[in-house]
């Protein structure tokens, strides 16, 4: 019943907070419900450990290693949004941001919408991750942009709109796409036995008899799977809508699609990955996932050395790490496998405490721009900047934090596997983002002026940087004996050993 209690509780949970009336009820329902949610979550993760697979109702619900770990990164953002979004709603509040002359029904109306939301939002990505038919899916990741679209119009400004309209056109197209692939993967597996019931497009039916399936319909399935679960990774050059999403959402809102939806994103994308590579053998998939994984790398670098707005540079920051992950999948083998699991793992935490730090920095300041800032964060708000620039640091791949390991496995991968250009190429545009977002952030964190008064401590927000940086160096050193051993189990079902 475990699955099943991952998408009853966020459902539950999205439901009381729109019957409720009062703000503090509407935390603390988001707040219990995401703290079940996690509960639940760690409790799969201890029983795949023991089982190997756990599934319900005849495999229609299933989850292996890979989706253990991915709904295990999915609640661990989620319950710490949460507890973020506390402080930040209700400085918003006071502030005005909801509406300077809207009444306190009007912006009461607007955080019910965001409860509402979120744990819709939560809902559809858990589905997705429990989901074994291929169709059910990408209905699931279809869902995630129905509930995140209103999510970024929150402010209601012409920038949001614009940036929602933007997400849900490209977001569209690339999903009917995806749509189209998993049809075509149907077609490839119309010949194999029980494949006219709703079974036949389960996933684990599918790559038991991977070797059976029609190899054309496979290569075709796999170029419109790329570009369509691609667009919601945000791979390059269907990225464009992440750099306007991600600066006119709300913060956490961000956090979660910077992380999160990312991971499942390229959750389907190694689903199918998994099944042509069974089908075709791994050269072919491997190709084209090298070329949108470099090409998403490369694309970031001159947005990031140029831009003006630490937001949006956030965001080609996660293109940037979207195109690493896709790359790591492209070199496949033992260690492109585990080199991909734990930068995830990795990449969750230090993005969505990256956004967290930019939502105290925009509240404290009233601005995303570099120059309006001019420096000196560190000492106006002393907490937010040396964990803003320490979660950077790690992010951009400095030693000894734990993103170092992860990239420096993906480039041992490409050089042991014989892809010396691709090697090189990853070092050059690794080293483009270094030094783009350490001179930025850098000089915002230290430089010379910081005029503006200093901050009060407010817990919530505090509470939720503490605990991700806290978690942020401790995995540098050390990662529980638990969590590494389902990172391993999902590196092994990505690499078939």
């Amino acid at each position: 019943m475990l699955l099943l209690a991952l998408l009853l509780i966020p459902a539950a949970t999205a439901v009381a907070s729109y019957f409720a009336r009062r703000r503090t009820a509407m935390e603390a329902v988001n707040l219990a419900g995401f703290g079940a949610v996690f509960v639940a979550a760690l409790a799969l993760g201890a029983r795949v450990l023991a089982e190997g697979t756990v599934s319900l109702w005849n495999g229609f619900f299933y989850a292996d290693a890979l989706s253990a770990l991915v709904i295990l990164l999915t609640t661990s953002v989620a319950l710490v949004c949460s507890t973020y979004s506390i402080g930040y709603l209700r400085d918003d509040q006071q502030s005005g941001a909801l509406g300077e002359d809207a009444s306190g029904r009007e912006q009461m109306s607007q955080l019910r919408m965001y409860y509402t939301l979120t744990p819709l939002f939560v809902f559809s990505m858990l589905f997705m991750a429990v989901a074994n038919n291929l169709g059910v899916m990408w209905a699931a990741m279809e869902a995630t942009t129905l509930a995140s679209v209103f999510l970024v119009t929150f402010y209601g400004k012409v920038n949001s709109l614009e940036a929602a309209w933007k997400y849900a056109i490209i977001g569209g197209v690339g999903l009917s796409m995806a749509l189209f692939g998993t049809l075509v993967a149907y077609y490839a597996g119309h010949s194999l036995s029980g494949s006219e019931a709703l079974s036949g497009l389960n996933w684990s039916v599918l790559a038991q008899h991977a070797a059976q399936l029609d190899k054309t319909s496979m290569r075709l399935a796999f170029v419109l799977i790329l570009m369509g679960y691609g667009t919601k990774a945000g791979l390059a050059p269907m990225h464009t809508w992440k750099p306007d999403a991600y600066s006119q959402a709300p913060v956490p809102t961000a956090a979660l699609l910077s992380s999160a939806m990312l991971n499942c994103a390229l959750y389907g994308l190694i689903r199918f990955y998994i099944l042509t590579s069974r089908c075709l053998g791994a050269e072919f998939p491997s190709h084209l996932l090298l070329l949108f994984g470099l090409l998403s790398m490369g694309v970031s670098v001159p947005f990031v050395l140029v831009q003006t707005h630490y937001r949006r540079l956030l965001a080609y920051h996660t293109i940037d790490h979207a195109g690493i992950m896709t790359t790591a999948l492209g070199l496949g083998g033992a260690l492109g496998s585990l080199g991909l699991m734990l930068h995830m793992t990795f990449h969750t935490i230090a993005k969505s405490l990256l956004f967290l730090c930019a939502g105290n920095v925009y509240q404290h300041f009233r601005t995303n721009q570099f120059a309006d800032i001019k420096g000196g964060v560190m000492r106006v708000m002393p907490l937010t900047g040396v964990v803003f620039l320490m979660a950077m640091l790690a992010i951009i791949g400095m030693p000894p934090f734990s993103l170092f390991q992860s990239e420096f496995l993906i480039l041992r991968a490409a050089f042991d596997g014989g892809h010396l250009l691709t090697g090189v190429l990853f070092v050059l545009f690794g080293t483009g983002v270094f030094a783009g977002a350490l001179l930025h952030v850098g000089g915002m964190i230290l430089g010379p002026r910081g005029d503006a008064p200093a901050v009060a401590r407010r817990p919530w927000r505090d509470g939720s940087l503490l605990a991700l940086a806290t978690a942020l160096v401790v995995i540098g050193f050390w990662v529980p004996g638990p969590l590494l051993e389902l990172i391993r189990g999902a590196a092994r079902v990505v690499s078939g050993q």
